[in-house]
């Protein structure tokens, strides 16, 4: 189970108690009636799934009720850091490399099994 630490309530809680929102820090349309049906389909339902470093949307549901915003691995599933909403991005350079924490997997480990 994952630990995820709130930037409201000030502590680690079960990931059983958030809800992932989207992606963080989008451009919002300024007017959306001048939107194409295109612009329109891929601005709310096309996103980019890639491996790595993304900054998310996240609510604490069962908590304070908050959004906050998260950088998370998609490879190891690791918080990289959390923010409050509305604060800018962090800078990448001082968050921890994706590629240099492995991600210890069933596999990898089932070899040091007594």
């Amino acid at each position: 189970m994952l630990l995820i630490y709130c930037p409201y309530c000030e502590e680690e809680r079960s990931e059983l108690e958030f809800r992932q929102a989207g992606d963080a820090h989008i451009a919002r349309p300024t007017n959306m009636t001048e939107m194409t049906d295109e612009e329109f389909e891929a601005f709310f339902f096309l996103r980019d799934n890639f491996k790595g470093l993304t900054f998310e949307r996240w609510r604490h549901l069962n908590g304070c009720g908050r959004f906050f915003n998260a950088a998370r691995d998609t490879v190891s599933d690791k918080f990289l850091t959390t923010y409050k909403a509305g604060l800018p991005k962090p800078d990448v350079s001082t968050l921890r490399p994706a590629a240099a924490a492995p991600v210890e997997t069933h596999e990898a480990t089932e070899s040091d099994a007594k």
